[in-house]
């Protein structure tokens, strides 16, 4: 049996309970946790944003070291250091086959079935296949990527899904070079990777955007060169003004929010690119006249886990790691128990703080 934080059903409260994990069997790894992110999506998860199979583990941002493998595993052993991978490739699928292994028809799969067990024999299902909010996890092989060495196995756990995403959209979707100028509305975990990456890809200015004026400090602390409140009838000014009056070459979404998309589409050069990040609801509907989608001739593009290849780029962000250019350390404002998840989902639903990282 192992501690977890458990989601009964779609809007109920988190339980912390006991799962009861089998040992794993062919093509499967039983994973120790040292530490896993407290993400948005959890949350969409838990409210309904998203959909989701219940009762479930939430939790898809993790770290930690292999404890167990079963029959045909023959990437990881006892002892290794893992990051988790909540989208697995399968590398057969149509899409993998097109070279967008992000997008995989199958990656989802592990969540629909159960991986555990409550002590009545309930099934428990594995939050985006990973289940990070416990002391331990059973996945397959595929759904985890050898840490690197000189990555500490704690702070690694933001690897796995909020410096991936950010990382990619900055490098892998928009393809950010040196000398453009970058915005970035919503400063969360992912805002903030994302951030850090347009300054190592040498963007500038970089400019944050946020309704919290509390988040300056640490948009200037990853790589900011300014910062601007939110306001609907500023902003999109502001961000233009520093841009010499034409607007940002490439502008990140990170919140997931009819209006902030709209915003960052405003605040996006003619020519320039708006790439959407963050995952809003069904109900969120964004709008635009023929005429300005021809006039602008912006490109409009979602990211989906930074268009990344966790077993190619986890390596690529590790040498950022151990070179001073990437600070997973500041992407952390909260280390937590697993207890204080719920008060985690609280200080995201009001926009405070980065990363929340409970650590085992």
């Amino acid at each position: 049996m192992v501690r977890a934080v458990l989601l009964t059903a779609v809007g109920a409260p988190l339980e912390l309970t006991e799962i009861e994990l089998p040992e794993p069997g062919p093509g499967q790894v039983r994973v120790r946790l040292a530490a896993a992110g407290v993400c948005h999506s959890d949350l969409s998860l838990s409210n309904g944003t998203l959909r989701t199979a219940t009762p479930t583990v939430l939790g898809h941002e993790g770290a930690g070291t292999v404890t167990a493998v079963g029959e045909g595993v023959n990437s990881v052993r006892p002892g290794d250091a893992v990051v988790l991978n909540w989208a697995p490739a399968c590398g057969a699928c149509h899409l993998c086959g097109l070279g967008e292994p992000w997008l995989c028809e199958r990656a989802a799969e592990a969540s629909a079935a159960t991986y555990g067990s409550l002590a009545d024999g309930t099934g428990v299902h594995p939050g985006l296949g990973v289940a990070a909010f416990a002391e331990e996890t059973v996945v397959a092989e595929r759904a985890l990527v050898p840490l690197p060495a000189g990555v500490p196995l704690d702070s690694a756990a933001v690897l796995g899904c909020a410096v991936l995403t950010g990382y990619g959209a900055v490098h892998n979707a928009a393809r950010v070079r040196a000398g453009e100028s970058v915005v970035v509305y919503g400063l969360g975990g992912v805002g903030l990777a994302t951030l850090q990456a347009a300054r190592i890809a040498g963007a500038g200015p970089v400019i944050a955007v946020d309704v919290s004026p509390g988040k300056e400090e640490l948009a200037l602390r990853h790589g900011a060169t300014d910062f601007l409140l939110a306001d609907d009838r500023t902003t999109g000014k502001a961000v233009r003004k520093l841009t010499g009056g034409h607007g940002a070459d490439h502008a990140f979404e990170c919140v997931g929010r009819a209006d902030t998309i709209r915003a960052a589409w405003s605040a996006t050069r003619r020519g320039g690119r708006t790439t959407v990040i963050g995952i809003g609801g069904k109900e969120e509907m964004v709008s635009f006249s023929a005429l300005e989608i021809f006039y602008f001739a912006r490109t409009l593009t979602a990211c989906v886990y930074g268009n990344s290849d966790p077993a190619k780029d986890i390596p690529v962000l590790a040498e950022h790691v151990r070179a001073g250019r990437l600070d997973l350390e500041a992407l952390i404002t909260d280390r937590i128990a697993l207890a204080e998840i719920p008060d985690a989902f609280e200080r995201m639903a009001q926009g405070r703080g980065g990363r929340s990282l409970v650590v085992f």
